[in-house]
């Protein structure tokens, strides 16, 4: 069976993207403060990834001394970020049931009923597009990681498939699928930073995506590399500090 990915490859621009992105993430890997000290500058990404995540959605990012988060936006996405380790198999063999676990935890405080926490929308469509998202995950897509990270986000971005936080939830599944495909095995990279700083950009090239035109979701592809590569930029950031001296 063909996979239908693959012609996203030809789109202009996109194997170049996906070749910058790939070596970004590879430097970062082999940097002297990732050998050995990995779960330190992995967890202080996955805390910027939660704050750039909950900031794009309009949240109150500030962490006080004492650590209580009351940001109900950036609470869940802290919630969401502490969950995509223990959720890596489950994104593997059944990606809709941790679809819907992130929805839980990134939801949990909007006022959502308890009802719909973790339960797509009913709308026509939802069901069938999230299914199609899945198999395209379970069948291991032969397309780069970049590009099935890239077609994550934007489907989920476009599909809204929650009453609430799917912005939050969709960048934690592209998290996800950087780390389960072994492009980001150690969850490094930070690419929510990137998107962040991109502003109105970020939700024009989503809304291009949206579209189907090739164009549009050719424009998509490269907008994602990129923000992956400067993601890395922003792990190198993070390990150049851990590496120096106290």
């Amino acid at each position: 069976m063909t996979d239908p990915l693959l012609p996203l490859l030809d789109l202009p621009g996109v194997d170049a993207a996906v070749t910058a992105a790939r070596e970004a993430v590879d430097r970062v890997h082999r940097h002297p403060a990732n050998r050995r000290g990995w779960p330190t500058t992995a967890a202080e990404a996955s805390v910027r990834a939660a704050r750039a995540s909950a900031a794009i959605e309009g949240g109150r990012v500030e962490i006080p001394e004492d650590g209580a988060v009351t940001d109900p936006i950036f609470a869940g996405a802290l919630r969401a970020a502490e969950a995509i380790g223990p959720l890596l198999p489950t994104w593997r063999r059944a990606p809709l049931q941790a679809l819907a676990r992130l929805h839980v935890l990134a939801a949990a405080d909007l006022g959502v009923a308890e009802a719909d926490l973790g339960r797509p929308r009913r709308e026509p469509g939802v069901a069938d597009r999230l299914d199609l998202l899945a198999s395209l995950l379970v069948a291991e897509s032969a397309v780069p990681a970049p590009v099935l990270a890239s077609v994550v986000h934007g489907e989920l971005l476009a599909l809204a498939p929650f009453e609430a936080a799917n912005g939050v939830v969709a960048r934690a599944a592209t998290r996800l699928t950087l780390i389960a495909t072994g492009l980001d095995p150690k969850g490094l990279v930070v690419p929510e930073v990137a998107l962040l700083r991109r502003g109105l950009a970020y939700p024009a090239a989503a809304e291009a995506f949206a579209s189907g035109r090739p164009d549009g979701v050719g424009a998509w592809v490269v907008f994602c590399c990129k923000a992956i590569t400067d993601g890395a930029k922003e792990a190198t950031g993070i390990a150049d500090a851990a590496g120096q001296p106290a």
